[in-house]
């Protein structure tokens, strides 16, 4: 359902306490004016962020203070003076209190560990928070679905950014691919060198990443190709390579097959991404995409459109508990 407009900004659902100056159970006409109808510059979306991280800090904050539909409301992260820097660089207010922060948002976006994310996230939609995920949603089943649930209950959109959904070109790509249909089989590969002697990324102190190595970190950009232009999971097998490397071998509801090769510990001279497909239309390669500050901001522009429209996106957070699922099944096999 569209959400109410009272004042020109999309009213938030209201899933916790009320906001200072509300009255709970008083209709909102009864306590603010009614909208005027003169012509008027168009409210933007107040927007909050958690994390503080190079991800946060190199994509979100950035592609946040510089998008046209919204408000940098603050950033709110578990080292405090790390969330001054930011909040700083960016002209905008570090929140020690993420309850308060959300109390000042519409909606947030999260850059953090995927296990802390999840029951924030879960929180922010109680607090009646649009939500802009990062992937992976969770890494297990029951968080993803808290989030789902919470998001469900509050009536809150959410997208989760999944790169290559949003980025120039491959964005296009994907939609282009699945409307052509007709594929046989086709193949993913995901080489990071985060681990490589010869890199230097600051992704690679990073203790999630660590202990759940490329099936959790890249997996989710290789199934975010894959299930739109082939279909849902049906079967999985997986098998290890070396250092984190994971191999997989899906089926799809289309019938075609896929196979998936992610791993951070590649040679840097290894280096490399890619998705081909092969069928009725003979052979398709995924172009290059573009910056992660460009592709975030055309997330944000998919969760405006789905909080003005109601409608919601394909990559929210039901599709990140579809991705958590075939990514718990393949570790499951993994480990088995």
């Amino acid at each position: 359902m569209p959400a109410a407009v009272y004042d020109g900004r999309p009213a938030r659902t209201r899933g916790g306490p009320p906001r200072p100056g509300h009255t709970d159970g008083m209709s909102e006409s009864l306590i603010r004016p009614a909208p005027s109808t003169a012509p008027g510059p168009t409210p933007r979306t107040r927007v909050g962020l958690l994390g503080t991280g190079p991800w946060a800090a190199g994509t979100h904050a950035p592609a946040l203070a510089a998008h046209p539909g919204t408000d940098f409301a603050g950033v709110w992260g578990r080292r405090p003076e790390a969330a001054a820097a930011l909040a700083a660089a960016h002209g905008t207010t570090a929140y020690d209190d993420v309850d308060a922060l959300f109390a000042a948002c519409d909606a947030v976006a999260i850059a953090l560990p995927p296990d802390v994310q999840a029951p924030l996230a879960a929180r922010a939609a109680a607090a009646g928070c649009h939500l802009l995920l990062d992937k992976p949603l969770a890494t297990t089943v029951a968080g993803a679905r808290e989030v789902v649930d919470a998001a469900a209950k509050a009536g809150v959109a959410s997208v989760v950014f999944c790169t290559l959904r949003f980025a120039p070109g491959t964005a296009e790509w994907i939609a282009a691919q699945a409307a052509a249909g007709g594929w046989f089989t086709a193949h993913a590969r995901w080489l990071g060198a985060l681990y490589s002697p010869d890199a230097d990324s600051p992704y690679a102190a990073s203790p999630w990443r660590g202990e759940k190595g490329a099936l959790w970190d890249v997996g989710p950009h290789a199934l975010s190709v894959l299930l739109p232009v082939l279909g849902d999971v049906t079967s999985t097998t997986a098998t290890r390579g070396p250092g984190d490397t994971v191999h997989l071998v899906l089926r799809h509801t289309s019938q075609a097959s896929s196979t998936v090769t992610l791993s951070l510990s590649a040679p840097v001279g290894a280096a490399g991404a890619a998705v081909e497909l092969r069928g009725t239309a003979g052979l398709a390669g995924m172009p290059s995409w573009g910056d992660g500050v460009t592709s975030f901001g055309a997330a944000v522009d998919a969760l405006l459109r789905a909080v003005r429209t109601g409608e919601p996106h394909p990559c929210d957070a039901a599709f990140g508990l579809r991705l958590t699922e075939i990514l718990a099944d393949a570790q499951a096999r993994l480990d088995g």
